[in-house]
């Protein structure tokens, strides 16, 4: 039997995603029509003798998580387990922390999947690839290709072409070392515990000859327990023939920022054609233009003379009027577009209003479309003392009048704007 592991961290990461992880758990936030975390879950619940999904985070268990547990448990017919760690505790020190939940009914072996990651999730190749590779107790890492320069963002794989053993692993590095990065998904089998139980007791070895770093914050434990996988186990492991890497060349990204949310949603809104036809909206009688693909909630109520799509996600509840154009977009629960506004590369929060002949627009930051192997930048917020150009973030409950522009700006919660804005974050 098998079983997985998804790591959702906790509160204090996603700052990148604010002001949209105020409201939600960055892992719940929708993508593509659904919670992000869900495209994760559908994956693994999908692998057979799948018995159990374990989150293991440090979000405190909230109204909204439960909720999506419980519906994800009936949906699945799989069972979905919220395990809460008493501090973050990085991606090893998290699931060695829970092995006995892990390990209690004896998998023969489990997945580990980062939730900020959008993927076509191959895990069944995985698995195939697994059995042909190594012993029985061999690691995989899902890895796949970037480009030179956007490399240096992520963990780089060096693997004998070959047996594609992993010979060398680097966590970010400063010069180039490889173009075969590290998807922050793997395939483990029990034996991983022996190899973080030794980094765990070196880390405690190690409080006893230095017992104060000058981080009088944390305790000794928890210090011992705070593992990384990639920088404390994998770089160790390589070269031993134990780790092993097989390459994808179907669709992955992060989704660090709320910008990558929406290339996100592009990537699922294409994959739907194949998994989910139902989710996207077709052309009818008496309804909107849809261009390309679209997403939008059965309980929405849009005006036949809009416009939407390529790339747009329409939430519950919202109301669209005549004459809207909305593009390359995300729409959240509740929101209004009134009569003619137009909304292109902007996501909009919850509840909220654009008025009459408003313009929302923001700067896309997509890969490199003339670069089969660029990545999405993980863009810093500011340049040169000035705000990159990027989407138009909305957060909940922001009023925009009529007939103003709403330029590559981020606009915080619970905000009544009066005028046009440009390249500003509206405190």
């Amino acid at each position: 039997m098998l079983k997985a592991v998804i790591l959702i961290r906790g509160p204090q990461k996603g700052t990148r995603f604010r002001p949209l992880s105020f409201e939600v758990p960055k892992p719940l936030f929708p993508v593509a029509g659904v919670p992000m975390l869900q495209h994760h879950i559908e994956a693994c619940a999908q692998v057979p003798n799948m018995k159990e999904i374990l989150l293991v985070g440090f979000y405190q268990p909230n109204e909204e998580l439960n909720r999506f547990l419980s519906a994800a448990q009936q949906d699945f017919k799989v069972s979905v387990r919220y395990l809460q760690e008493y501090a973050a505790l990085g991606t090893g020190g998290g699931i060695y922390h829970f092995r006995d939940q892990i390990l209690s009914g004896s998998p023969e072996a489990f997945f580990v999947l980062n939730a900020d990651v959008c993927s076509e999730f191959p895990l069944m190749d995985m698995l195939k690839f697994q059995k042909e590779h190594g012993d029985a107790h061999s690691f995989i890492i899902l890895g796949t290709t970037a480009n030179r320069k956007q490399s240096l963002n992520y963990g780089c794989i060096v693997e004998n072409e070959q047996s594609c053993e992993v010979l060398h692993y680097v966590e970010k590095p400063s010069t180039f070392v490889s173009d075969i990065i590290n998807c922050g998904i793997y395939l483990f089998t029990p034996e991983i515990f022996q190899h973080i139980g030794g980094v765990f007791q070196k880390n405690q070895q190690d409080l006893m000859l230095y017992p104060y770093d000058g981080d009088e914050q944390s305790n000794g434990w928890q210090r011992a327990e705070a593992i990384r996988l990639e920088q404390d186990i994998f770089t160790a492991l390589a070269g031993q023939g134990k780790l092993y890497v097989y390459k994808t060349d179907r669709f992955w990204s992060q989704i660090k920022s709320a910008g990558s949310a929406i290339y996100a949603s592009r990537l699922y809104l294409n994959q739907y054609h194949k998994t989910h036809p139902e989710r996207l909206a077709e052309n009818k009688e008496g309804g909107p233009k849809i261009c390309g693909n679209v997403y939008v909630h059965p309980t929405a109520n849009i005006d036949p003379t809009a416009v939407l799509g390529p790339n747009v996600s329409i939430g519950t509840g919202v109301t669209i009027g005549a004459g809207v154009r909305v593009r390359e977009s995300i729409i959240l629960h509740g929101a209004t577009l009134q009569d003619h506004s137009c909304v292109l590369n902007s996501i909009v929060g919850w509840e909220s209003t654009i008025g009459k002949w408003a313009r929302v627009e923001g700067t896309p930051s997509d890969p490199n479309p003339n670069d089969p192997y660029s990545k999405i930048d993980s863009e810093t917020l500011f340049r040169d003392g000035k705000l990159t150009p990027s989407i138009t973030i909305l957060g909940c409950n922001v009023t925009i009048p009529s007939e103003v522009i709403i330029l590559n700006s981020i606009v915080l919660p619970h905000k009544d704007l009066n005028r046009s804005f440009k390249n500003q974050i509206i405190l």
